[in-house]
């Protein structure tokens, strides 16, 4: 029975939830980041686990070993001293956390790199409560309608969607058009805030096909829950199909800053 309990232990560790840490499942290979960042993700828990188990493993031992005996009435040695061990105990701490620190710079780096020249330019612009994209090389655009105005919820089919070519550098720029947001698709592993004044980019590689879901993850409102969003992964041949829709439709231009509402704000407070 203890041989069947370790190899069904065993066995559950090799089922797809665990080897993506339980991470969204559309997450492996969704962009030339997600893989990295699941490994970065594994590594860590497997070092907190072994720590944790050789800390409760030492307390237990210490517990059991060193508890008081019945009958026994003498006081242990209430000071025990030993340099090299307590040498370790720093030395140790300190190398896991350097290491720790090392390859999470080094993997972040990496993820908000935008030195390299992108192929296709979106700027996304959050909105209470909807979203907008401007197709910078296509002068195209998408403006999302505010969830408090349709007066109904909104459903995967009708929800603002943003299109990406696959296998292409897109670098996504990220701005607020009213207070802050965050943009986050929960299958990239990436959120980032989009605030007041000022701009965040990122690049990523999208690698499937398929429609990822989007939210906005920073608190903006009452209607914050409904300010959601798809990512549909596409073909360049796709792609270029509905940038040539958007403009059939007439959304050419980009939608900028004079839109905004502070913008707005400021430029009415100024002619008064």
């Amino acid at each position: 029975m203890p041989g069947l309990a370790v190899a069904g232990l065993g066995l559950a560790g090799c089922t797809p939830a665990v080897e993506r840490g339980f991470l969204p499942e559309q997450a492996p290979g969704a962009t030339n980041n997600t893989d990295m960042i699941i490994e970065l993700w594994n590594n860590s828990w497997i070092a907190a686990l072994l720590v944790g188990v050789l800390v409760w493993g030492l307390l237990i031992w210490c517990l059991i070993v060193y508890r008081k005996r019945k009958n026994d009435n003498q006081l242990p040695p209430q000071l025990r001293y030993h340099v090299p061990l307590e040498l370790m105990y720093t030395f140790v701490p300190i190398v896991m956390v350097g290491v720790l620190f090392a390859t999470t710079s080094r993997t972040m780096g990496e993820i908000v790199d935008t030195s390299a020249e992108p192929d296709v330019t979106i700027e996304v612009v959050g909105k209470r409560w909807s979203w907008d994209f401007n197709y910078m090389d296509s002068d195209v655009h998408f403006s999302g309608v505010q969830a408090e105005l349709t007066g109904e919820e909104g459903v995967p089919e009708t929800l603002p969607t943003l299109y990406l070519p696959q296998g292409e550098l897109v670098e996504l720029q990220l701005r607020t058009r009213d207070v802050n947001h965050a943009f986050w698709v929960p299958a990239f592993l990436m959120k980032m805030d989009m605030i007041t004044g000022r701009e965040n980019s990122f690049q990523i590689v999208p690698q499937e096909l398929g429609v990822f879901e989007g939210k906005c993850a920073e608190l903006c409102g009452e209607y914050h829950a409904s300010m959601l969003f798809n990512v549909e992964v596409v073909t360049p041949e796709e792609y270029e199909a509905y940038m040539d829709e958007l403009a059939a439709q007439g959304n050419t231009g980009i939608l900028g800053p004079e839109y905004d509402v502070l913008q707005g704000a400021v430029e009415q407070e100024g002619s008064h």
